[in-house]
């Protein structure tokens, strides 16, 4: 009888391979722990190392004050739009 290939959620690949880093437990006690090969353990800690400097580049973390103020512009608009709404109703149910 075949298994299920078994399909983990990014998390899940994260919190394994952010164990390797934190080097307290050996890939080995990490893969029987999670359950997981080693060497998929391993696969994962390389990639997390390869794209760590993604996290802190360009388009990453706070977004820039131009996005905000279209963000702030869109909010205004819609914050109009339901005073509006509003006004018209309170009118209507008296």
């Amino acid at each position: 009888m075949k298994l299920k290939r078994r399909r983990h959620d990014p998390e899940f690949k994260a919190r394994a391979a952010l164990e390797t880093l934190k080097s307290v437990k050996t890939i080995l006690q990490i893969a029987e722990e999670y359950k997981v090969n080693p060497v998929q353990v391993s696969e994962w800690n390389k990639i997390i190392l390869e794209d760590a400097s993604e996290a802190f580049g360009p388009g990453s973390g706070k977004s820039s004050g131009e996005d905000f103020d279209r963000e702030r512009k869109k909010l205004q608009v819609k914050i109009s739009e339901l005073t509006i709404d509003l006004d018209f109703l309170l009118e209507k149910s008296k």
